[in-house]
């Protein structure tokens, strides 16, 4: 068995251990295995071992992998920044967006979405924690941000993404994640499809599971040390 296959089982058996201890069924999270700056290969190995849900940060790679590896039947989520000028290769080639947070790329993204093609599914992202350095809406604007980009035709607007402040105290993890599960639930009177929570990595993964995440997003526990990424 390779080394990817066995992360694979450890960080599946630790997703099953957090939803049990929160009273939560295995099969309502999904794993999205985050691929950025991983070989093509590492992702086939991962797809052989049922893996289905990968995720991307930079667009020409993993426009380069996308097409290597259409022959499989993967689901391709962009979790990157995005700028306008990127939008048509998202709204071309990837099932889902995590990274949404204004409505001129929402705009963009469903006039470029291909007909032929289910609607682009999307997460707004919330600065939860209110950091300068974080991208997203904040809070007091996510209704209003929800509202309008719900009316775009090519996308469907899936729930809501956030990477809080980085902490090693599990309460004040769980504080961040309860906060959004709020926005959620606030949402979905509303908008009962927003069935989506994009929150929790490797460090606080279980916090965010506890607190009703739908999508983890691991990488390094799967794939192993990133090599830096070249210019």
């Amino acid at each position: 068995m390779s080394i990817i296959a066995k992360n694979l089982n450890k960080v599946r058996s630790e997703i099953a251990s957090s939803a049990s201890k929160s009273g939560r069924k295995t099969s309502d999270i999904t794993l999205l295995a985050v691929s950025k700056t991983r070989p093509a290969n590492d992702i086939r190995i991962a797809a052989n071992e049922g893996q289905v849900h990968f995720g991307e940060n930079y667009l020409q790679e993993s426009l380069e992998k996308i097409n290597e590896l259409k022959a499989l039947e993967l689901c391709w989520h962009f979790i990157g920044p995005l700028q306008s000028n990127k939008t048509r290769a998202v709204a071309e080639n990837f099932d889902w967006l995590h990274t949404l947070d204004r409505f001129k790329i929402a705009k963009r993204l469903s006039e470029q979405r291909p007909t032929d093609l289910a609607p682009l599914n999307v997460c707004i992202q919330v600065n939860i924690s209110n950091e300068d350095s974080k991208s997203g809406c904040l809070p007091s604007e996510l209704t209003a941000l929800v509202n309008v980009i719900s009316e775009l035709p090519n996308i469907c607007v899936r729930g809501l993404m956030a990477i809080p402040k980085a902490t090693q105290d599990a309460q004040e993890q769980q504080v961040a994640f309860a906060k959004m599960k709020a926005l959620q639930l606030e949402l979905q009177a509303k908008y009962p499809q927003l069935d989506t929570l994009s929150m929790g990595m490797s460090g606080d993964m279980d916090a965010a599971i506890a607190e009703g995440s739908t999508i983890v997003r691991i990488g390094t526990a799967i794939f192993g040390p990133r090599a830096p990424k070249s210019a």
